[in-house]
């Protein structure tokens, strides 16, 4: 049972985890009405919905259907909420000491490197190319959430890892959306931004009441979007200008709305796929192959590996009473992409049938990638905990 602090509040830490199995019961009940939706008599009008063009009078340059506006405003206030928990973490938390943020810090590094690279051998010189970053992603609160389902043989360290582990992947996620999966840079939107998050940063200093700073962080947000970053880095500059005195309050508002609103809205508007009649034959591609290959072998592959080597190295240990099949195990539920990579594969391609190919790609992978770890725990793990 989680332990309550003296404000009977749960930490963020454990509010996340404590949330993390229904918000995984509940992403994949939406995805599953999504799919029936859309391969269903109704599916003409339930796709054509998401993709509903929004006209706006004027020359302010906007999201254009209610797919984008979920993609690019509401997936801003779930990147302010990732923003938060990664500050949190840097300044106060795991990945404070260096000695100790040694272990997730290379385990993400080689969860992410390894599996793009398996991409990038699969998918070399074909038009799905740039879609290298899409196995890269883990869905934090997916494989938290699965993790939480196994129960006690999945031991609490490395749920801290895992969670560790995972935001420093959201970090480098983020810093890929905005480096490579931009647009033409604005140069006079930039520096908007710029202005902006320094005055966001002095007011946060001077404590200035937060509503105030959420209109600025508005007008952050529309510079950003029409800057050629992806408009969703807005929420994270946002989120590192807040003082840390105010990050407790904002995350415990935050999490409820995110996680049972705005991610259940995106996995609805996300994964509205019509399945082609050949559903195995549509999987014989190098994306889907490349999409597999990372997801499923190289998130596990290269977080063993880096652990393993940083461990020989003599610069980091395993957690007390976890052994190498364990973190094997929450290497595969780290494969558990979904949201992030979904998020990442309708930025890295144009072309909706591409898109919608490597969405089933994810999904696949995320599915394995859950009944492998719960293999590999059901086997390995203890339950004397």
């Amino acid at each position: 049972m989680l332990v309550r602090i003296k404000t009977g509040l749960l930490t963020p830490l454990q509010e996340l985890i404590h949330d993390s199995r229904t918000l995984g019961i509940l992403l994949t009940i939406c995805t599953a009405v999504s799919l029936f939706l859309a391969n269903s008599s109704w599916g003409p009008h339930y796709t054509e919905f998401w993709v509903r063009e929004i006209h706006l009078p004027g020359t302010i340059v906007l999201p254009h259907t209610i797919q984008h506006w979920i993609n690019d405003l509401l997936m801003a206030v779930f990147f302010f909420l990732v923003g938060m928990e990664i500050k949190r973490e840097l300044v106060e938390g795991e990945l404070k000491e260096v000695k100790s943020a040694l272990l997730p810090i290379s385990g993400a590094l080689g969860g992410m490197l390894v599996p793009a690279l398996l991409f990038s051998l699969f998918n070399r010189n074909t038009p799905y190319a740039g879609g290298w970053g899409v196995p890269m992603a883990t869905d934090i609160a997916f494989s938290l959430g699965i993790a939480s389902i196994l129960g006690r043989r999945v031991p609490a360290a490395l749920k801290v890892f895992l969670t560790a582990l995972a935001i420093i992947d959201d970090l480098g996620a983020i810093a890929m959306i905005a480096i490579f999966y931009g647009s033409a840079i604005q140069w006079l939107y930039i520096g908007l931004s710029v202005l902006l998050f320094i005055v966001l940063y002095a007011l946060g200093k001077r404590k200035i009441a937060f509503g105030l700073r959420a209109v600025i962080a508005i007008f952050l947000w529309y510079c950003v979007f029409n800057s050629g970053i992806h408009a969703t880095v807005a929420g994270v500059l946002f989120a590192f200008t807040i003082p840390m005195s105010e990050l407790s309050t904002l995350e415990h508002a935050l999490h409820k709305p995110v996680n049972f609103i705005i991610l259940p809205i995106f996995a609805l508007a996300n994964t509205a796929i019509l399945l082609p009649d050949d559903f195995v034959g549509s999987l014989t591609n190098t994306l889907n192959y490349g999409i597999l290959a990372g997801l499923v072998i190289g998130k596990p592959l290269g977080i063993v590996l880096f652990c393993y080597g940083l461990v020989r190295l003599g610069w980091g240990q395993l957690p007390a009473k976890v052994n190498w099949f364990e973190l094997a195990g929450i290497g595969m539920l780290a494969g558990i992409g979904f949201t992030m990579s979904i998020f990442i594969s309708m930025l890295a391609f144009r072309d909706p049938a591409i898109q919608d190919m490597a969405k089933i790609g994810v999904l696949l992978a995320s599915l394995l990638s859950v009944i492998f770890g719960a293999i590999v725990f059901r086997i390995w793990g203890s339950k004397e905990r």
